[in-house]
């Protein structure tokens, strides 16, 4: 696929479509919450897993910080404000977020390819749910390229996102592991797990039961996100 001549402006037309404030995203769903907190015990076992048992030191930068949920949660787990960033596209997901954070969270907004980051100045590049939602693949690999450079050497990508296309969307394309590992040739290591029980499933499930996310979630074939580690040299 070749480059389109501005991805940035398809992505806001994308998000455009998207119905605003919809309740099977919302935080007090059970099948949102559900898979949120999946979520962070994944990435808290990651984190555990690679020796930041502490991360008050850690600097981190999310690329799509959207409403600034995300960077929410990694407060929570002990970053501290003044190591955080967050990019965000559109205008209104930023200004969201900058109500939302602490004013210590610095806060962009623009074309995260052109982002004003320092080479060699993060721990962990966070995205989440990004890359399935850019459609052309040499803006993917830009977009890769930029966070890479911004890592630390022994520093890694934190990723979350589809690894199975959504045949009811066709705004956004699953990005299974072999595209991954493209996207970082030269990554030391990529430790990657499935996880997240598919959307639609999970939907169905809690509202018959909230105990049904974890029952049917043990099945690997269920599961449609990949939570990975991409770990530079």
């Amino acid at each position: 696929m070749g480059c389109l001549p501005d991805e940035t402006a398809a992505v806001r037309e994308r998000y455009a479509r998207r119905p605003a404030g919809e309740w099977r995203y919302h935080p007090l769903n059970p099948s949102a919450l559900a898979m949120a907190q999946e979520r962070e015990r994944g990435i808290a076992r990651l984190l555990r897993e690679h020796g930041w048992r502490d991360p008050s030191a850690c600097r981190l930068v999310e690329v799509g910080s959207g409403s600034g949920g995300n960077l929410l949660q990694m407060l929570r787990l002990g970053f501290q404000p003044e190591h955080l960033m967050g990019i965000e596209l559109l205008g209104e997901r930023h200004a969201q977020a900058r109500a939302l954070l602490p004013e210590a969270v610095s806060l962009l907004q623009g074309d995260a390819t052109r982002a004003a980051v320092a080479v060699a100045s993060q721990d962990i590049v966070l995205q989440a749910t990004v890359f399935s939602s850019l459609l052309d693949d040499a803006f993917q690999q830009r977009l890769a390229d930029a966070m890479w450079g911004w890592l630390k050497p022994g520093g890694a990508v934190l990723w979350y996102d589809f690894s199975v296309d959504n045949p009811r969307n066709r705004d956004v394309r699953g990005v299974p592991l072999g595209r991954v590992r493209a996207l970082f040739p030269r990554a030391s290591g990529v430790q990657h797990r499935r996880v997240t029980l598919a959307p639609p499933i999970a939907r169905m499930a809690v509202r018959l039961h909230p105990g049904l996310y974890a029952v049917l979630n043990a099945l690997p074939l269920l599961r449609t996100h990949l939570l990975a580690w991409i770990r530079k040299p």
